[in-house]
């Protein structure tokens, strides 16, 4: 019997890869027309999974169906996030398989059911994580089941491992002491980093910074500072700047450390859920992975931040302690108000600033984020060695009202590829209070809408400038906080949000 002739690239599975620029973030999304070969074999099934390869690159990406005439039958359509894993420019081949069965989902369905994680399964669930084997509704489960039923003090530190093991690590050959500072999040305008830094370089020790991007906030610290100098450092430029300034401020994801953490923390944001064993892990992975061996960790405290409660800090605080311990990593750990957002900008540009202004000791600098940043700075200073106990807080204080912070920053930042000016929004709207009164709250979740809403962290101009405080006395009419947008659009947008949305900052009655 003949065999009824076929194209090519339908008999080898092979399809031409389409780029039609959909961000799909992390997860790695494909989509064929409902008549193509491997759609009719995989059928339409919900959040179906196939395999796709080119020149040695694989990926597991999610399939969705199509129809129309919006891609070709022997196309797939790969979202950026496939593209730039597969390495494919647009009509580059690629082939379709049926993924081979997850393994370490088994794992996951025991924890749901009562079984203890061990060392092997949290590793083997990290590899797959890292190699985008998971689905988000995959991460999901993983998530949920970690917070249902919470990781004791062996699984936290075999995490905590995995994930160190899944990427890369920096090493200071010589160095004894490679302090670090870390805030646990949740508090916009907190960005003390760069002030801490400052400092700590200034005193004489060593302080390599990596930091996050934003994944659901404003701005990460690596935002901020990009709006000031480039953080896009490899492993060499990171060595080279340390080397010769002592520290730096550079975006982790550049040299792939605890590469799961991202991902994981994005899913956890989606599902706003919180767990403690994975904050843990997530924050102690990367300071190990950057050779951090003494690290000041900063828990704001507040009823609308990341930790709501002083019981609760305490836990995680002793749970924090005893995981990097086990590591061989001293910390200390400063519980701080965490009630409001710190300084008055939230947003790339307007927190880099605040930033500046505190380091250039400027009349009007924010003093919340200048004495936040100095009590870390000291504690750091003293963990580190730079000074006796006790006398942190002053050596900290010196070093900012001399300018040999301010110095020190600008050193790093040319050292890093030159200091850049924050830019400023075009379009800017003030919101109004709607009587008179004292503000006696201020919900930091919903702050951050609105600034991520007005197009941060992306546009790094966009956010808002917060005018009040906690106890500060505000009459009708009275700017309580101004919007920024570099579009109009965008503005209004945010402005729509506000509106709904009334008692963001809320007034008691005088």
């Amino acid at each position: 019997m003949r065999e009824t002739s076929q194209p090519e690239t339908e008999r080898s599975n092979q399809l031409r890869a389409r780029r039609l620029g959909i961000d799909t973030r992390d997860e790695a999304v494909v989509f064929m027309r409902s008549d193509c070969h491997v759609c009719r074999s995989e059928g339409l099934k919900t959040h179906a999974r196939v395999e796709l390869t080119s020149g040695g690159r694989s990926v597991v990406a999610t399939l969705y169906h199509v129809d129309g005439d919006l891609i070709r039958q022997d196309e797939a359509a790969l979202s950026e996030a496939a593209c730039d894993v597969l390495g494919v420019d647009e009509g580059d081949m690629i082939e379709a398989a049926h993924p081979r069965q997850v393994e370490s989902l088994s794992r996951v369905r025991g924890k749901v059911h009562g079984q203890r994680f061990d060392e092997t399964a949290l590793r083997a669930i990290i590899s797959d994580i890292v190699a985008k084997a998971y689905s988000d509704i995959q991460l999901s489960s993983f998530i949920t089941a970690c917070a249902a039923r919470p990781l004791d003090f062996d699984e936290i530190v075999a995490l905590t491992g995995a994930m160190l093991d899944a990427g890369d690590r920096l090493n200071w050959p010589g160095r004894s002491v490679v302090v670090d500072k870390h805030c646990v999040g949740g508090l916009p305008g907190n960005r003390t980093t760069p002030i801490v830094v400052a400092i700590a370089t200034a005193c004489g020790l060593v302080m390599p910074k990596t930091s996050s991007r934003a994944i659901t906030s404003p701005a990460g610290t690596a935002d901020t500072m990009e709006a000031l100098a480039p953080v896009d450092l490899d492993l060499a430029a990171i060595q080279r700047v340390v080397q010769k300034e002592g520290g730096c401020i550079a975006w982790g994801g550049a040299v792939h450390l605890s590469p799961a953490d991202d991902t994981l923390i994005r899913v956890e944001r989606a599902l706003n859920l919180d767990s403690e064993s994975q904050l843990v892990a997530s924050v102690l992975s990367k300071k190990i992975a950057a050779g951090s061996t003494h690290v000041v960790l900063d828990i704001p405290v507040g009823p609308t931040a990341k930790v709501r409660s002083v019981a609760a800090a305490d836990l995680l605080a002793a749970m924090l302690a005893d995981v990097a311990h086990a590591f061989g990593v001293e910390v200390a750990i400063v519980k701080t108000d965490g009630r409001q957002p710190v300084g008055r900008g939230i947003g790339p540009a307007l927190e880099a600033r605040d930033v500046l202004s505190v380091l250039q000791g400027e009349a009007g600098a924010p003093s919340d984020l200048r004495e936040r940043a100095l009590r870390l700075a000291g504690v750091l200073l003293e963990l580190g060695g730079a000074a006796a106990t006790g006398d942190g807080g002053e050596l900290a204080s010196r070093t900012l009202d001399e300018g040999k912070a301010w110095e020190k920053f600008q050193r790093i930042c040319e050292a890093q590829g030159g200091m850049r000016r924050p830019p400023r929004a075009d379009h800017h709207r003030p919101v109004l209070a709607a009587g008179n009164g004292l503000v006696s709250t201020i919900d930091n979740r919903r702050l951050a809408s609105v600034a991520k809403l007005a197009g941060a962290p992306d546009a790094k101009a966009a956010g808002l400038e917060l005018h009040v405080k906690i106890g500060t006395p505000v009459e009708k009419d009275q700017p309580v906080y101004t919007v920024h947008a570099e579009t109009q659009g965008e503005l209004d947008y945010a402005l729509a949000y506000v509106a709904a949305n009334a008692d963001i900052v809320g007034l008691l009655s005088q």
